[in-house]
């Protein structure tokens, strides 16, 4: 071996001829033209070793797991091409090298979704499964095939609490990319009740483990809602465009009955009476921080209540769930992300057709009452057995909740119109009629901005375009949020910035000067059509701040 290395132009085949097999074949030139013996059929004409020695020594060569050989191959595209070209449906398939073939793709598989957490390999993988399923001709039985192998599985162990944030990032959202492409093997495979118990075990493993939870729960909602997930993807702006408004593929039963046995344990984790975490902030601290691990648990409450599932809604009154998030949405007045969350659970609550958790959520939870309490009394509570805490010496500030409020509230007022069980609710409560008569309806008066002469303009600002305001405008009356959001093409992505460089100083600023300290604590948020919705709508005037 070593006097054929020595040659100035030795070849590929005068290594494969010795019976030692040298392990320092990493070339690239090399590693292409060993993958070409395990792909390509060899000519009619060609002897016993190219036929029979040659594949089968090239194939060793890959499943004996030398490193440097399958890192020269996942990370040249062209060669990962190569290797899956054996899979187009115009090749020829021979029983020997297709066997060949098996055995290498399954370490490639395995290099692959170790190196998972640098996003370039990341990248390589998601194409894999079906983040552009203009890859293959064969697209299903590419899938199929791809199920049949155990890389799903690898794919979910790296949610392991065992494994850094990057790679917990990378890997959620590879399986996110699967529930995408639904209906395909390979998203059939993820949402069934053993991988749904899988994910849900490696959230749940370790409390310590915040990342592991965040983005095992990412996996969790895209499973609930495809789409949700195509809305926060830098990867997935093709997807958005193509396929955002085709209709919902309903959720198997048997995908949400394996979730409900974990919702005790997330419940469990809502409570923040143990956590011993401070966090300092302009209006006075946090005893602790939501934190972000906590909203995205709140998030996944608010998707799994929106398919409508009986059993769900079941569970999420019988363990207390609903009447937890509606304590957070005072508890933490001054996260938006919450609030937002919060608000679709309300929502969602309210148009179930279920008589139970809509009186769970007006008598038990006694919303009514909770808003009417904090609209009476709207500055922050000194209560020290509350999380959020105003600053010692300092007049109490205006809470930032009440735009929700507002808008839940008139919500439930229309709602009510159609729904007996909420207008006997809200009718036999003397203080509500007389605080939506007097204050609600006078408070819409004053907040339309469709009605201001200057309305069209401020929101043509915050979404950054520029455009005038017809007369017409100005008579014009919102039939629903649905007809409005259609009918304006809002850009969020310039809303947000707008929104963040014409309200930086609102938002992050402090009065004191004092660094890394915010108003809000806004965390994990996103912008979709919904929030720009809740953003625009929360532009409260204040009555003692002019």
């Amino acid at each position: 071996v070593e006097s054929i290395l020595d040659k100035e132009n030795f070849t590929l085949e005068e290594l494969l001829d010795e019976e030692e097999i040298i392990q320092d074949l990493r070339d690239r030139a090399q590693v292409e033209q060993l993958l070409r013996y395990v792909v390509e059929e060899p000519p009619e004409d060609a002897d016993s070793k190219r036929v029979f020695k040659f594949p089968f020594i090239a194939c060793e060569i890959f499943t004996c797991e030398i490193d440097v050989i399958l890192k020269t191959l996942v990370e040249e595209e062209e060669l990962m091409n190569l290797l899956f070209s054996f899979l187009e449906p115009n090749r020829p398939h021979g029983a020997l090298l297709a066997g060949y073939f098996s055995k290498v793709h399954q370490d490639v598989f395995r290099q692959l979704v170790d190196l998972i957490g640098i996003t370039s390999i990341m990248e390589v993988l998601v194409r894999l499964v079906g983040g552009d399923d203009h890859v293959y001709p064969n697209f299903l039985d590419v899938m199929q095939w791809l199920a049949d192998s155990n890389l799903l599985e690898m794919i979910v162990d790296k949610l392991s609490p065992s494994c850094p944030p990057e790679v917990h990032a990378n890997a959620a959202e590879t399986l996110c990319t699967i529930t995408r492409n639904s209906p395909s093997a390979l998203a059939t495979k993820l949402s069934s009740p053993s991988f749904v118990a899988r994910i849900f075990g490696h959230a749940l493993e370790d409390s310590h483990s915040k990342s592991g939870l965040i983005h095992s729960l990412s996996v969790c909602i895209s499973l609930l809602d495809p789409k949700r997930s195509a809305i926060v993807s830098p990867l997935m702006h093709s997807f958005r465009h193509q396929h955002m408004y085709e209709p919902s593929i309903p959720v198997n039963s048997e995908t949400i009955n394996a979730m409900l046995p974990k919702l005790g344990d997330l419940l469990m984790l809502l409570n923040v009476s143990s956590d011993e975490k401070i966090l300092p902030t302009t209006y006075g601290e946090l005893r602790p921080p939501l934190g972000k691990h906590r909203l995205k648990i709140v998030e996944f409450i608010a998707v799994l209540l929106k398919i409508g599932n009986e059993a769900a809604e079941k569970e999420l009154v019988n363990t207390g769930t609903i009447q937890r998030v509606i304590d957070l949405f005072f508890e933490y007045p001054y996260n938006n992300a919450l609030h937002h969350h919060v608000g679709s659970i309300i929502l969602s609550c309210l148009e179930s057709k279920n008589d139970a958790i809509v009186d769970h959520l007006l008598q038990e939870c006694d919303l009514i009452g909770k808003f009417l309490q904090t609209d009476k009394n709207p500055v922050l509570s000194g209560d020290s057995h509350q999380p959020t805490l105003p600053a010692a010496g300092k007049c109490a500030p205006r809470v930032g909740n009440i735009g929700h409020i507002t808008r839940i509230s008139n919500k439930i007022l229309q709602l009510g119109s159609s729904n007996s069980r909420i207008q006997a609710c809200i009718q036999e409560n003397s203080e509500w009629n007389e605080w939506q008569t007097n204050v609600l309806q006078e408070r819409n008066a004053v907040e339309n901005v469709y009605r201001w002469a200057c309305g069209y303009v401020l929101v043509s600002f915050l979404i950054g375009i520029s455009v005038c305001r017809p007369t017409a405008f100005q008579d014009r009356t919102r039939d629903s949020d649905e007809d409005d959001l259609h009918d304006r093409d809002y850009d969020v992505a310039a809303l947000a910035n707008n929104l963040s460089q014409a309200f930086s100083y609102k938002i992050y600023g402090n009065d004191d000067n004092e660094e890394g300290k915010c108003i809000f604590t806004m965390q994990d948020v996103y912008f979709d059509d919904e929030s720009a919705e809740v953003v625009i709508s929360s532009l409260r005037l204040s009555d003692d701040q002019g």
